[in-house]
This record gives C-alpha cells, sequence and structure tokens, in this order.
C-alpha cells in the first residue's frame, strides 16, 4: 500500500466490522482501520457502518460520540458506506421505532423486513451498475428501503423492495458483501474515495 492510498475507516462499535476489514485489506489492499473514536473518525478518507444491532450501535455512537463527528464528516463530503444495520443508522427514518440515527440518507427504512435470524438468506441481485453479472447478497435479519426521496438513486431491488441506493456520497445496501468473494460493491465505494480525495486536493 502506497503512502498517498484512501484510508477506508470501519466503525467498530458493534457488529460485523471485522469481515468489512478482511475484505478490503486482503481483496482489495486497502488500509482498513477500525475506528472508535472522534479523532479516528477525522482521520480517514471514508467510513463503512457496517451490519450488527442497529439500536445498539446508535446508543454507542451517542456514548462515544463520534455520530455528530461522521455528520459533519459526511456533509463535508466523506463517503460512507452502511450494510443492514449501517443502512439503517443512515436513514432519515426507521418504520416504528425512535431508535438514535444519522438521518443523512433520505430514506424509510423497515428494519428485520426479511424475517429473523433463522431466515437469513442468500440471493442473486442484479445490480446494473456494477455489471451484467449479479451480486451475491447474503441477507441476515435484512431491513429494506420502504421509500426513497427523489435524490436517492434506486442501485438494486430483490422481489420488488429495495436493498441498494446511494445518494451523493452515501452508498447503502440491505445486504452484506463482505461475506462473498465479490469485491464490487467495495471498488464502487473506493472509486468514490478517490473521487473525493481528487476533488478535495484539486
Amino acid at each position: 500500500m502506497a503512502k498517498d492510498d484512501p484510508t477506508i475507516g470501519i466503525l467498530a462499535l458493534q457488529g460485523d466490522f471485522e469481515a468489512h476489514s478482511k475484505h478490503l485489506t486482503e481483496r482489495l489492499g486497502v488500509r482498513a482501520p477500525i475506528v472508535r473514536t472522534v479523532a479516528e473518525v477525522e482521520a480517514v478518507d471514508g467510513l463503512i457502518l457496517p451490519g450488527g444491532e442497529s439500536t445498539t450501535i446508535g446508543k454507542l455512537m451517542v456514548r462515544f460520540g463520534v455520530g455528530d463527528a461522521i455528520v459533519r464528516r459526511v456533509a463535508a463530503g466523506m463517503p460512507v458506506y452502511g450494510t443492514c444495520a449501517g443502512l439503517i443508522v443512515l436513514a432519515r427514518e426507521v418504520e416504528g421505532s425512535d431508535q438514535y440515527r444519522l438521518g443523512l440518507l433520505d430514506v424509510s427504512v423497515a428494519r428485520n423486513a426479511f424475517g429473523r435470524q433463522i431466515d437469513s438468506f442468500e440471493a442473486d441481485i442484479s445490480m446494473p451498475v456494477l455489471g451484467p453479472e449479479p451480486v451475491r447478497g447474503v441477507f441476515i435479519r435484512a431491513p429494506y428501503v420502504r421509500s426513497a426521496g427523489p435524490g436517492v438513486e434506486v442501485l438494486a431491488q430483490y422481489e420488488g423492495k429495495i436493498v441498494a441506493v446511494r445518494q451523493g456520497n452515501i452508498l447503502a445496501t440491505a445486504f452484506h458483501p463482505e461475506l462473498t468473494d465479490d469485491v464490487r460493491v467495495h471498488s464502487m465505494f473506493l472509486s468514490q474515495i478517490h473521487r473525493y480525495l481528487c476533488h478535495r486536493r484539486a
């Protein structure tokens, strides 16, 4: 890894952060430090909010004071990518819940929308922005996007339900690409970070 290569932080308050770190470092050769403090949020070029328990992640964001720091960085252009619980935490609205959320992504999200842990499944997902080959989606107590604002680009659906979206520098999926060998979603996020860094240096 070159000195000027991007650093993608993985929020590591709770949940599936190790899989993201391994996916980035071993498959894409990217620096992917874990992030738990405001200073660590400020030090990265992009940030992944992993799967896990969204209510717990939100409470820990408040306790560690990182929520406001993430909002500031994303407002300033830093790319952020949320998977599963990360999608929920990014959302403007979580149906039937007043849990803490960042409110950065103009979507309404339904939690555990595909069933409980025992109902977890895998499926091929058409995601045209990545090319003709489908993405293997791993759904674990997954949410989906019930409705999206006009500035939100729908990237993928499964059985009519929105499971991947993009809004400016914000990317989110209901599924877990880090649990597969397919690096295309993370590569797309990495490209967003490269564009952000080029713009910032210009």
